[in-house]
């Protein structure tokens, strides 16, 4: 099974269940289109569909008064603490929501886009957000913040709709996407976290151009790597999360994973990534490729935030065929952490990796706080037929999205009236091709072939976990960055990804733990251990 396995992030599902034709798609066992690639000259960099005047419009009054000397003021307090620090820091009186907005605001405006350190990963920005975060500063005074997340302003990953600004995916065909809130982030908002705006991803969730780089879309331009501009991948296809975590432009972002795309952008930008279990969050009003495989998850610096943003979206959805209730939004995913809580639990290593001198460094700091490692062999599985399930899953779920959750102005109900609306200008709208969306349309399956396709993936999945876990007595696996997220995703394994280091080069890489569903708390506490003992995270150097 080769490591950079898929990058897809994870946003449409169809299923061919009404389909008889058979006929199958060369992309049948082929991964290679949606893994991660080291590109490093761009057809395109900036975006032109971005007016900055434009984007910063609404904010001049606003941050007519925040002054170079004020934010500089602020970022001892802000930059790179966590949610309990910075709302320590604003019960005391030494900040407040309104000026915790306005410090990233300011960051993003100072080293997002057309500049030497530019890093194209904010789409859009809520044009309300100041006000907002005023009212928020005005409730606490009436005690009524309830939940951590409380005026912490979040990112969204623009596959994600919300109400006050469009969600694109990136493409040009859904710029004016205009929706109502999704459900997480309907739960976001109750919890009372401040949405600062849209983050950049590839488009339409790295499952679209097949032959272009990570972090690219039409709308947001090329995302690009705070570690290394222009030099390293961003990884994807949640780019631009995992970019303006690592950079500090925001406390947290959502990100959405098929296979790969919350742990690759995460490990590549040294930052901590949770992919769930699925259905332990809704879907609704995300734009899918898979509703087999889709999830959303947090994007955050620390394990302690990814535990108080996974439980402010917790919350059972009638709409989502997968959602569960989970009895964990009562703060127990963030409260009873425990430095001892790696201490006789038994990790499968995968000898394959055991040449990365990062990853043998982290199985000794895990050895140190009492793990058991267990050296294992990869079992030899393989995952056919991978893109027909998201081919065959697409073409139903994106008119399924459409339909419930889309703007119906757009008159786009399927993936055949996207690529026809690409061909009339596809220099601007399509630069490095639509392989993989022609490769949807072209895929078909009867129901009963669409069920072995899903059955055999599943098994073969288990069959690469479940045989070493029952064997050995494993509580979880130990990986490297989203080297076997297409495993974990077939057989619906949640896993999380924690800063690990950097090679030679600066480049980043992230120590992922992969457990059975449903482990979460087990994945949160241990995820928590390592970065305790290790504490591998350094912010990049630039952008301080």
């Amino acid at each position: 099974m080769k490591y950079l396995l898929v990058c897809t992030a994870f946003l449409f599902v169809f299923s061919c269940k009404n389909s008889h034709n058979t006929t199958k798609p060369t992309t049948d066992t082929d991964i290679s289109a949606i893994s991660t690639k080291e590109y490093t000259e761009f057809k395109v960099l900036d975006s032109k569909y971005i007016n900055t005047d434009e984007l910063w419009q609404p904010f001049h009054k606003d941050l007519e008064a925040f002054t170079e000397k004020e934010y500089q003021a602020l970022k001892p307090l802000i930059l790179e603490q966590d949610i309990p620090t910075l709302q320590a820091h604003i019960q005391n009186g030494n900040l407040t929501y309104e000026n915790l907005t306005k410090f990233y605001l300011y960051r993003i405006r100072k080293f997002d886009r057309e500049n030497a350190l530019s890093l194209n990963s904010v789409i859009s920005l809520n044009p309300n957000v100041i006000s907002e975060a005023q009212q928020k500063d005005e409730a606490l005074k009436n005690r009524m913040r309830k939940h951590l997340i409380f005026g912490m302003p979040i990112l969204l990953k623009d596959n994600i709709n919300t109400a006050t600004m469009p969600t694109t995916a990136g493409a040009v065909a859904f710029q004016n996407n205009t929706t109502a809130d999704a459900f997480i982030v309907e739960r976001l908002k109750e919890n009372g976290a401040l949405i600062l705006g849209k983050a950049n991803l590839s488009e339409w969730a790295y499952f679209f151009c097949g032959d272009c780089p990570s972090g690219y879309s039409a709308i947001g331009g090329q995302t690009l790597n705070p570690y290394g501009r222009k030099v390293m991948d961003t990884g994807g296809s949640s780019s631009g999360s995992g970019v303006a975590v690592a950079a500090n432009f925001c406390v947290a972002a959502i990100g959405s994973e098929t296979s790969g795309s919350i742990l690759s952008p995460s490990s590549q930008n040294s930052v901590v990534g949770l992919k769930p279990t699925i259905g332990v969050l809704s879907r609704s009003g995300i734009i899918p490729i898979s509703s087999t495989l889709d999830t959303p998850g947090p994007i955050t610096k620390n394990v302690t935030d990814s535990a108080i943003v996974l439980d402010a979206m917790l919350g059972y959805d009638g709409n989502d065929s997968k959602s569960m209730s989970t009895n964990w939004d009562n703060g127990s995913l963030y409260e009873n952490f425990d430095d001892h809580t790696l201490r006789g639990k038994r990790f499968g290593a995968f000898k394959e990796l055991l040449e990365d001198s990062l990853y043998v460094r982290a199985l000794t700091d895990l050895k140190s706080k009492g793990a058991i490692i267990i050296e294992i062999d990869e079992e030899k599985v393989k995952l056919p037929g991978f893109i027909r399930l998201l081919n065959l899953d697409m073409q139903n779920d994106f008119p399924s999205y459409v339909e419930a959750s889309g703007d119906p102005s757009l008159h786009l109900k399927s993936i055949q009236d996207v690529i026809a609306f690409n061909k009339k200008d596809s220099i601007t709208t399509m630069p490095y091709g639509q392989k993989l969306f022609e490769g949807v349309v072209t895929d078909r399956a009867s129901e009963a072939e669409f069920d072995e396709i899903k059955t055999i993936l599943k098994t073969n999945g288990r069959l690469f976990f479940d045989t070493p876990m029952e064997t050995l007595s494993l509580h979880g696996f130990l990986s490297v960055n989203n080297y076997h997220a297409g495993a974990a995703a077939v057989v619906e394994y949640p896993a999380i990804t924690v800063p690990m280091g950097y090679k030679d080069n600066g480049e980043p890489k992230g120590l992922t733990f992969i457990a059975k569903p449903l482990s979460e708390n087990d994945l949160l506490s241990w995820a928590y251990a390592y970065e305790q003992a290790s504490h591998r995270r350094m912010a990049p150097k630039n952008y301080n």
